[in-house]
């Protein structure tokens, strides 16, 4: 493992099997909602109120650093600890030969979706609960039930069925000959003006996600909040990363304009 303090990161390089250390595992789990899943790494962002966990996180980190390589951990703590706005980076050493997991998909209805895993598997679910999580309805450590009764649902659920790639893990998706014309049974019965009008009131729902606000939040929580998520997804913060990590941040960016710009008309 090495560790790496950057002036816009930390960045932990790591073997595949010290990632799926205990403490590891209960750091990353706690922050599923707030990870970016690259091709061979995990992003944590800082999410100001899971700050004890990761300073304890911090703490493991650096005595599991300075046992493995015999010195005192307290003063590389302190530097860390003075990274408490940065966002995490664990990266893997190098690919494996992946592994192939099997996800099932079953659609009870147009209006819900059952992901499904043969076999517990966190990194796989903390993907997909990231990129579903305001849609998921309840679930367990093999299963997430989906509400996809929104058309958008349905476009977030194929963006993430798209990656196939997690971590060292292959995913397999497989459905029965009915979930296609399940799922998608509700378009024949769809008007244009139904359609905008259920869009603009599952827009703004999605706005005050984005905003990491509850829906119907005062003006100035929006702000609050638009300002500190600006700063923390701003992509002169991140010039030295890759093209596709600068273009995530300047998406991220424009969205919380575009949601904060959205909210304040309607407010």
């Amino acid at each position: 493992m090495d560790i790496v303090l950057r002036n816009n990161l930390i960045l932990i390089t790591t073997e595949f099997d010290e990632l799926n250390t205990r403490w590891m595992k209960e750091f990353l789990n706690h922050h599923s909602r707030g990870m970016l899943f690259l091709p061979k790494a995990v992003l944590v962002f800082r999410n100001e109120t899971l700050r004890e966990v990761r300073e304890e996180f911090l703490k493991q980190l650096s005595q599991y650093h300075a046992a493995k390589y015999d010195f005192s951990h307290e003063f590389f703590l302190r530097s860390m600890l003075k990274y408490g706005t940065q966002p995490i980076k664990i990266e893997l050493n190098e690919l494996q030969d992946p592994e192939s997991v099997d996800v099932n998909l079953y659609a009870y209805s147009r209006d819900t979706v059952l992901i499904s895993l043969n076999r517990p598997n966190s990194w796989v679910l903390n993907y997909l609960r990231s990129q579903l999580e305001v849609y998921v309805e309840r679930g367990t450590d093999v299963s997430l039930v989906i509400d996809v009764s929104y058309y958008k649902a349905k476009a977030r659920l194929e963006r993430a069925l798209n990656k196939r790639h997690i971590l060292h893990y292959q995913i397999r998706y497989t459905y029965d000959n009915h979930f296609m014309s399940k799922l998608y049974s509700d378009f024949a019965n769809f008007s244009f003006g139904r359609l905008c009008e259920e869009e603009k009131q599952e827009e703004n729902t999605y706005f005050y996600t984005v905003l990491e606000c509850p829906v119907g939040a005062s003006q100035d929580a929006l702000k609050k909040s638009y300002k500190k998520l600006v700063k923390v997804y701003h992509p002169d913060k991140i010039v030295h990363e890759t093209p596709h990590m600068i273009k995530r941040y300047t998406q991220k960016f424009q969205l919380l304009q575009e949601a904060y710009t959205a909210l304040r008309i309607v407010s």
